[in-house]
């Protein structure tokens, strides 16, 4: 039983992606309150954006949509010039580009999920190619024309959110209907709620053919993103000098990628262990996150990384189970509260990774009395007193390190082949 099931884990276990993707949505939409009052958060943080596609009118959403909070801005723009919303789509843009739309969206992690439904599947092509480009049509007519015409006659219509954003419909009309507080409203819903849901659902279908259809066709936030590509900071990079255009890269690729990194490129990092000359790493600056395996990982180095990100997804689930029941109490007020949940989850996370250097510690303690050979070793290479004596071991030539491994590994050969005898 237990190994049928470490077998169904290792097929089904969530990836990091995937796992970043849960961890978003839900600190997007951390105000609990809201889905049991069946109201939506006021609150001074709302005035921040949030990254990702997530609508403001969501019950539990605690920051603002950057794209409705775009196009209102535009629309207000004969007032004043929207410095603080573009100001925070470029940061977003410089640092992430559209690393948001692989990772840190809610929207995408829906439309993966409708993807994951067993249909028959339409793969990329250049018809989808072109059809990527829709997005663009979009941002400029309904995110910007929009707002800017109507603006003028003093009447704001961020016309995106209003006649197409399926988002708003699904977070947030049907968000919000669903809780029976609000079933009066169902009285005042017309003709735009009825367009509006026939969009959203021909979406969703569309999303179990096509692999993240909304992302890669009709999503102006994307398209936004995707400006940056060339000079976000975040994302994933290619060293040209082992890149041999081999092309894995891209066939592999759901996405309308001519090559990695493009506009069109998410940065999910799927392609990086396809690259066969371990071209491809996801970098952020000089600073690697991920990059392919030189060597394949031996079957117990494999058992303790699983059992590693175990512990860690049990210990952000009591983490998030914990900023629920703060948020869902709410004793000091949303704003106050919110920060003290997020505090009280970063000092368990900060506890984990105390217990797990102090673990590291007392391995490698023990190790050392397992293997007393290695104990001048490990002192010189460490500069510590691992045994208590008083005495650090003098410096060792790399020559006499490496003589001690192959001894060490000739006893070890010699360890196994007694017992096979025996």
């Amino acid at each position: 039983m237990a190994k049928k099931f470490a077998a169904w884990w290792s097929a089904h276990k969530p990836t990091t992606r995937r796992l970043i993707q849960v961890y978003a949505a839900l600190l997007y939409n951390a105000y609990v309150k809201g889905f049991i009052k069946g109201d939506i958060y006021t609150g001074g943080i709302k005035n921040f954006c949030v990254p990702g596609f997530n609508c403001y009118s969501c019950p539990g959403a605690i920051g603002a949509c950057p794209l409705g909070a775009l196009q209102n801005a535009l629309a207000s723009s004969d007032k004043r010039a929207p410095y603080y919303v573009l100001g925070i789509l470029m940061l977003y843009g410089l640092i992430l580009g559209r690393t948001i739309c692989g990772w840190l969206c809610p929207l995408g992690l829906i439309q993966e999920l409708f993807y994951k439904i067993p249909t028959p599947k339409v793969k990329k092509s250049r018809f989808t190619h072109a059809l990527s480009y829709l997005k663009y049509v979009l941002l400029a007519v309904f995110v910007v024309i929009i707002p800017l015409a109507y603006s003028l006659q003093q009447y704001p219509v961020p016309g995106f959110c209003k006649y197409i954003c399926p988002a708003g419909t699904f977070e947030g009309a049907m968000g919000l209907l669903a809780n029976p507080v609000n079933a009066g409203k169902f009285s005042i819903l017309n003709i735009l709620f009825t367009r509006k849901f026939v969009i959203m659902v021909a979406i969703l279908l569309a999303c179990v053919f096509f692999y993240r259809a909304f992302c890669r066709f009709l999503c102006p936030l994307g398209a936004i993103y995707g400006l940056f590509a060339r000079v976000s900071i975040l994302g994933v990079k290619v060293e040209k000098s082992k890149c041999t255009n081999c092309g894995r890269c891209v066939a592999h690729c759901k996405m309308d990628i001519r090559h990695v990194g493009d506009h069109e490129c998410i940065h999910c990092a799927s392609c990086v262990d396809v690259c066969p000359t371990k071209a491809i790493s996801m970098r952020m600056g000089k600073i690697t996150l991920k990059a392919n395996e030189v060597q394949p990982m031996k079957p117990e180095d494999n058992k303790k990384r699983t059992n590693r990100r175990i512990r860690v997804m049990a210990a952000w689930t009591a983490a998030l189970v914990v900023l629920g029941v703060v948020m869902i109490l709410n004793p000091f007020g949303t704003m106050e509260t919110l920060v003290m949940a997020i505090g009280i989850i970063l000092i368990i996370e900060g506890a984990i990774n105390l217990l797990s250097a102090l673990y590291t510690v007392l391995a490698i303690r023990r190790f050392s009395k397992l293997h007393p050979e290695t104990q001048s070793m490990l002192e010189s290479l460490t500069g510590q007193d691992l045994n208590g004596d008083g005495v650090i071991a003098p410096d060792i030539a790399p020559a006499d390190v490496e003589a001690s491994a192959v001894e060490l590994d000739h006893v070890d050969e010699s360890a196994e082949v007694e017992q096979e005898e025996d």
